[in-house]
């Protein structure tokens, strides 16, 4: 499609004069980003309506991905880059006396999503549309997202994230599809014409599912895919006569409770009430999405249900949207006629299931009060799935009554969702090749067992598009003018960079794009939260969700070392170094709060210490976020990639980093190995216990901190500054339960769960190797260029390649040029 630049001005002032009453003099910053946006979803139709026509035209195989959350990130950038307009769109800016980057900045970051599972579901949409694949989200279109980090004398305070504070340009509001989703309420059976037996559910409190569409626009293409994302109602929400009456909070409770559904994203659930939102949210979309999908099918194809997997599949992002298994059931007995097995048939052909982590904690379990209470039609089929896989055990397994139990999907008053995933679907795949290994033979190793063909692995990936070709513009430049154009949608092409790995000239000015990078962070930082950075000091970053499975305390510890070594030995100058965090803790999770607060704590004392100005620096970026991200990954110099050994499923965070020519620090974990695979044992930097010596040394028991602790004075005053008072007289009660639960072992734990202590001699060493790799500045260049030469496998495309090839059976559809006039 041509871009006209004088029509779509003109667009832009309709825009304005409809929506504000306002001309171009009198627009503001964010006027004019809405109308510029809204301008260009005018642009983004045409090509959106030809794809659907070009689906609904084609009896063809589409992929739903259903994901408790879409870490989108902003979309008028990314938008621009895949339609090939940015630069016509900066042009037709500056003609109307407005700057691009300031109209970009008005976009608040789409409130849908929060770490690695969301990103990586954004990702797969992009991939999808980009290289022609029929493929769709599924979500919730949450209205404060999950919070907005604030730091408050050191510590996280959470603030609603107001994202639809303004309306949002790039949904479309569907009310004509709208669906209702029954909680509660008693099943009720009647028999059916065909002797089946039927329930219809009676006294159900009755949410109105409402979906909001978006355009997922495809990197030069016509394909314009969809997420359908879900906002929760109470058709009956209001009560005039209760209102009249006075009783205003009663008047409007029934509507507050819903809308609570899609109010926030990962509700705190450490309670009753928290456990109910989240199963509520979970089964909201679920069962709405599958709703949508069964009308769909009908209205295209009938009542033929047994092709129903012929045209869809359906990818369960980890366990969170797993009801779906059961729902589907319900949706084909009791609302389409169907018996056990015939629904059952269809089920086990449409669901797929990807696992995201190995932490027992994530396997997702729902007491069987709150799961029954809520659903309690769902969870008559749930239970009659499971009888029906007991007996599949008895049969295979006779008098292994072990298996039966360990197995069993309602065990111990709870449901076991991973389980039902396993059972429900026709593929189970992990993210990471190590990932993969350890859920076939450690933790699903009975599973594995009983059904090897389901499992499988898929390692993820991440989209050159946004990461690099939007967040890092100076190094796309310098790869396409090394290589030429086309690495955007084939990112095995930066091999052709290896060429230059000893070409001076080449390597100095990939490390000034590296400078001038990181320049642009630190004028970022000091604009926006009054922090000063040196462009000269090594950019040590470390950003992910705050898990101690992540280890950041590690990486804190570490930096206490460095401090105290600086301090006593003055002879010692390291090379200086800045050491940046960004993350957000869940709301519930006290002791990931605490590491939160200890890292702003030894910020504050070491930012403030004119001994060691210029050689140590500490930053935690408040509320980091996908626009954020995109700043600290193109000026990051070290990843930090430190997690214990088997617990990190996958990680994409790594992968950008490497995209974008930062060098790895990390344990052998996750998609680390694959990493260092690809860019080589010399161009990375490991160290720690593998997955195989941790299983063994808890195989054994002989794990013991007291050990690392006696052998390490230098740690053990670390340890003991954690509860001495070095760091202000607070700081004994602040962060003894950190110290308890690596000396002693807090809430029935063993000490040092993630082998932080055991670790840290190693993590020490790697730094100094880090270090003296950075000192020469060549060989620091060659190894970042190597990093970034030999990232191509990391494409999410490639990803989505093989999702394609061994799971979805997708077949690409072309979009052909739209004959719809412009207007």
């Amino acid at each position: 499609m041509q871009f006209d630049k004088k029509l779509f001005k003109e667009w832009v002032r309709n825009r304005l004069k409809r929506n504000y009453g306002k001309n171009l003099e009198e627009a503001t910053r964010h006027d004019m980003f809405d109308a510029v946006s809204a301008a260009l979803m005018d642009f983004i139709q045409t090509n959106w309506m030809a794809t659907r026509k070009e689906y609904d035209s084609h009896t063809i195989r589409q992929v739903y991905y259903l994901s408790a959350e879409f870490l989108m990130g902003r979309a008028l950038g990314n938008n621009c880059i895949n339609l090939g307009v940015m630069d016509s769109i900066r042009e037709v800016l500056e003609e109307l006396d407005f700057n691009y980057m300031d109209i970009e900045e008005e976009e608040p970051d789409a409130g849908l999503g929060n770490g690695g599972l969301g990103r990586l579901a954004a990702c797969f949409l992009d991939s999808l549309a980009t290289l022609d694949y029929p493929g769709h989200g599924y979500g919730i279109r949450y209205q404060y997202g999950m919070f907005e980090q604030h730091i408050e004398n050191g510590y996280q305070v959470e603030y609603p994230d107001n994202w639809l504070k303004h309306r949002d340009p790039w949904e479309v509001k569907r009310s004509d599809l709208a669906v209702t989703v029954r909680f509660g309420g008693t099943p009720v059976a009647d028999k059916g014409t065909n002797g089946h037996t039927t329930y219809r559910i009676e006294n159900a409190e009755e949410i109105t599912a409402t979906p909001y569409d978006m355009p997922i626009v495809g990197f030069d293409t016509r394909t314009v895919n969809r997420l359908r994302l879900w906002e929760a109602s109470s058709e009956n929400g209001f009560d005039l006569q209760l209102f009249n009456d006075m009783h205003y909070l009663r008047a409007v409770e029934r509507q507050n409770n819903a809308e609570n559904i899609s109010r926030v994203l990962y509700p705190n659930d450490s309670g009753p009430s928290g456990k109910a939102l989240r199963l509520k949210q979970q089964y909201f979309f679920t069962s709405a999405s599958l709703q949508d999908l069964v009308h769909k099918f009908k209205r295209d194809h009938g009542t033929n249900f047994e092709d129903f997997p012929v045209y869809n599949v359906v990818q369960l992002n980890d366990t969170h949207p797993v009801v779906a298994i059961p729902e589907m059931m319900r949706l084909l007995m009791d609302e389409n006629g169907l018996g056990w097995d015939a629904a059952w048939d269809v089920v086990t052909r449409t669901f797929a299931y990807t696992n995201h982590t190995l932490l027992a904690e994530a396997l997702e379990r729902w007491p069987i009060d709150i799961f029954e209470g809520l659903l309690p039609r769902v969870y008559q089929i749930l239970e009659e799935i499971n009888r029906r896989f007991l007996a599949e055990l008895r049969e295979k397994f006779p008098g292994d009554w072990q298996r039966q139990s360990r197995m069993s999907i309602i065990a111990d008053g709870m449901i076991n969702m991973a389980w039902l995933a396993i059972v429900g679907c026709f593929s189970v795949n992990g993210v990471a090749a190590l990932h993969t290994e350890l859920l076939k033979n450690v933790e699903l190793a009975d599973w594995s067992a009983l059904y090897p063909a389901k499992f499988n692995n898929k390692t993820n990936g991440v989209t050159q598009r946004r990461w690099l070709l939007s967040a890092n513009p100076r190094l796309s430049a310098f790869i396409t003018g090394k290589i030429g154009s086309g690495w955007e949608k084939d990112l095995s092409r930066l091999r052709e960079l290896e060429r230059f790995a000893d070409d001076d000239a080449v390597l100095d000015e990939f490390l000034e794009i590296k400078h001038q990078n990181k320049i642009d962070l630190a004028k970022y930082l000091k604009d926006t939260q009054n922090i000063f950075i040196d462009p000269d000091s090594i950019f040590d970053v470390q950003i992910k969700r705050l898990h101690e499975y992540k280890r950041q305390l590690l990486n804190v510890l570490h930096i206490m070392y460095l401090y105290n070594r600086i301090l006593a030995e003055s002879d010692y100058n390291p090379v200086p170094r800045t050491f940046i965090f960004g993350a957000k803790a869940a709301s519930g999770y006290r002791r990931a709060k605490s590491i939160i607060k200890l890292i702003n704590t030894i910020a504050d004392r070491i930012n403030n210490d004119h001994r060691v100005r210029g050689r140590l620096r500490v930053i935690f970026v408040e509320n980091y976020r996908v626009t954020i991200a995109e700043k600290l990954f193109p000026a990051s110099d070290v990843s930090e990639q430190i997690s214990t050994a088997g617990k990190e499923a996958s990680g994409t965070g790594n992968m950008k980093f490497m995209l974008n020519g930062a060098v790895t620090i990390g344990t052998l974990d996750g998609a680390n190995i694959e990493i260092v695979e690809e860019a080589g044992e010399e161009n990375a930097v490991i160290f720690g216990l593998t997955a195989q010596e941790i299983q063994a040394i808890e195989a054994e028991h002989s794990y013991n901190p007291h050990d690392h602790i006696q052998a390490n004075p230098a740690l053990k005053t670390v340890l003991n500054q954690l509860i001495d008072g070095t760091y202000g007289t607070e700081s004994s009660g602040l962060f003894r339960e950190l110290y308890d639960s690596l000396v002693y072992g807090v809430d029935g734990q063993r000490p040092d769960v993630y082998y932080i202590l055991a670790d840290f001699d190693a993590y020490v060493a790697a730094h100094e190797k880090i270090c003296a790799l950075y000192a020469d500045r060549r060989a620091w260049a060659r190894t970042a260029l190597l990093n970034v030469a030999r990232s191509g496998k990391f494409s999410s495309d490639r990803t989505i390649e093989e999702y394609v090839r061994d799971i979805w059976k997708l077949e690409k559809v072309r979009v052909p040029q739209a004959q719809e006039k412009q207007s």
